[in-house]
């Protein structure tokens, strides 16, 4: 039976069309993380196209305002996100904020359900780090609720950015090894089918570019492939570079994740960190500090980024859209430990 037309969407409607409860629904737009991902995004699904949206006032909020925000990243798997999903939520508690996660899975479809969806009229505003999206796409961004944006997929939108320096950071990088005398020097990470503005390119140009400054030869040997960041993919990276018989004497992982899996072969072959093969990484999570050896690598300015991007939505929140949105990239360091 379809639903009467001048009746608002409920989420029983919304269950209905899913096929799921109407505790389901809530615990989708509530954020719950233990709806499974096929559950959730039929429930999506659904919210888009019955234009189900949240009646605030139904939940005594004077103000308008929900007390929420939404933060959407790729994946909590990899620690980047992780901690930076704990820096977000430690800001938006100066704020007076409660933040719900949603992971993307970094595709294309679910991130636009976020920019449309009832995930972004839930709450007060929006923090999201696209991965799918890119050039083109700048036309989502617009909406009712602030957003700031996170990473390096869209560039020059009519939202607010944070971003870091992936290029220089790790020109930064590459060049650490370099001074320590290193020339055979692999990356981890790269991923062509990422297009020209992700980290994995970013990362890369950066890595060219200083062995281009410093005279040495480029291996595509040496470049390994890896679409996916998790420490799997950098063991499986790493085992191929060596199996490869290509010469090395040093390997720059484009995060932190991947070097924790090329640190695991390495020492399952018996190799010595760094003496046989210097290791670096990008991020600076915790586990970084706490590897064997210690794992030199990039903080790309993490706790800058998440205070940041919740200062600005805070501003868009009280004060409404900017008409020039700001882009802020983060400041960085390299942190010297005992793997380079």
């Amino acid at each position: 039976m379809g639903r009467q037309n001048n009746r608002p969407v409920t989420m029983a409607d919304v269950g209905a069309a899913a096929g799921v409860t109407a505790r389901t629904v809530s615990n989708v737009l509530s954020g719950n993380a233990n709806v499974r991902p096929e559950t959730r995004d039929s429930v999506m699904r659904a919210v888009h196209e019955l234009g189900y949206q949240l009646n605030v006032s139904a939940r005594g909020l004077r103000t308008g305002q929900t007390g929420l925000i939404t933060l959407a990243i790729p994946d909590l798997g990899i620690e980047y996100f992780g901690e930076l999903a704990t820096s977000i939520m430690n800001e938006a508690d100066r704020h007076g904020w409660t933040v719900i996660i949603q992971q993307t899975g970094a595709r294309r479809d679910v991130e636009l359900a976020v920019l449309s969806g009832a995930s972004r009229q839930l709450s007060d505003g929006l923090i999201f780090q696209p991965h799918a999206l890119g050039q083109g796409d700048e036309r989502a961004l617009v909406g009712d609720r602030p957003l700031v944006l996170l990473g390096d997929r869209i560039f020059d939108g009519p939202v607010d950015h944070v971003t870091m320096a992936n290029t220089a950071a790790a020109a930064a990088a590459t060049q650490y090894l370099i001074d320590r005398q290193r020339r055979h020097i692999a990356v981890i990470g790269a991923n062509p089918s990422g297009g020209s503005i992700s980290a994995a390119a970013l990362r890369l140009d950066g890595y060219l570019g200083t062995l281009e400054a410093n005279g040495i030869p480029f291996d595509e040997r040496r470049v390994a492939i890896a679409t996916e960041w998790h420490q799997s993919d950098g063991a499986v990276a790493m085992s191929q570079l060596l199996d490869s018989r290509v010469p090395l004497d040093a390997v720059f992982c484009f995060n932190d994740t991947l070097a924790l899996g090329a640190l695991h072969v390495l020492a399952n072959r018996g190799m010595r960190v760094p003496e046989d093969i210097a290791v670096i990484g990008f991020d600076d999570v915790t586990a970084a500090a706490y590897a064997v050896p210690s794992l030199t690598t990039i903080d790309p300015g993490r706790r800058q980024i998440a205070k940041t991007a919740v200062d600005l939505l805070a501003r868009r929140v009280k004060s409404g859209p900017a008409e020039h949105p700001s882009e802020i990239v983060a400041d960085f360091a390299l942190i010297a430990r005992r793997s380079a």
